[in-house]
């Protein structure tokens, strides 16, 4: 089977996000990236098939340059293919847009399957396995912890609200990856060796069948229009415990007059 993981390449979750001088983008300096690590549920599971029953793994991705090095990574762990689409000079494209540029490369691909994080850290939309879905003409089965193969279908455990459902879905289809399907290997040393010499194709969106002018900057449906941090954390007031009783009282005061959660 052929595979192709859609990755984003993110700000690492334990960054100390700083807002920009625009007031509605990140100021990226001091910054580190990783891939989604939903992404690298996908990317794993996608790697176990391949060893399993044979194929090829393709990892796409939309970008600026520095999305490469999340590229080379993915190539290190396992993939064979890579290929990003150029977000250089194009301005705020949505999440519609994204999924539309990933949809256009991957048509231009063989796949049996196409995976993604069930969501992307830092936006956490949670919308582009649906999307991608959508603009591919394919069924898609989200938040994915189990996986079995079948002759051209797949039978797949999903989580939902207090409790997990199993379906089965014709392939080709679109895979969102939740936390549990899988523990992501790490690079080993023959794997980043080998990644530093695979070439990573760069598109630009009309090699791929996208107008990025008429979905970016002003034209784009969805836009940034202000960034804001969570309000600080107060800090944590103890109440003395000498005294059972006085401490409860003093607790149920502060809840009601100073939380007002009661």
């Amino acid at each position: 089977m052929n595979h192709v993981v859609c990755i984003a390449y993110v700000p690492d979750t334990e960054t100390k996000i700083k807002i920009g001088s625009d007031g509605k983008s990140i100021d990226e300096a001091d910054v580190k990236w990783i891939v989604s690590p939903y992404d690298e549920f996908a990317l794993e599971e996608a790697i176990k098939a391949k060893e399993a029953k044979g194929g090829t793994v393709t990892v796409v991705t939309y970008g600026p340059a520095r999305a490469d090095v999340g590229l080379r990574e993915c190539l290190a762990r396992g993939a064979d293919e890579a290929i990003r689409i150029a977000s250089e000079g194009i301005a705020d494209v949505d999440s519609l847009g994204v999924a539309q540029m990933l949809a256009g490369a991957i048509k231009t691909l063989k796949y049996d399957v196409v995976w993604l994080g069930n969501k992307g850290v830092g936006t956490d939309a949670q919308v582009m396995v649906p999307m991608v879905a959508e603009f591919l003409d394919l069924p898609h089965v989200n938040l994915v912890t189990k996986i079995e193969w079948k002759a051209g279908a797949v039978t797949a455990w999903r989580e939902i609200e207090g409790a997990k459902e199993v379906v089965e879905c014709p392939l080709p289809a679109v895979i969102g990856a939740q936390k549990g399907l899988n523990e992501p290997r790490y690079a080993s040393l023959k794997g980043i060796m080998a990644a530093k010499k695979k070439q990573i194709a760069v598109k630009k969106p009309a090699e791929v069948g996208v107008d990025a002018a008429a979905m970016s900057g002003d034209k784009s449906p969805v836009r940034w229009t202000k960034l804001e941090l969570p309000p600080a954390r107060q800090a944590v007031k103890l109440v003395p415990a000498d005294d059972p009783a006085k401490a409860a009282e003093e607790l149920l005061r502060l809840l009601r007059d100073e939380a007002k959660v009661l």
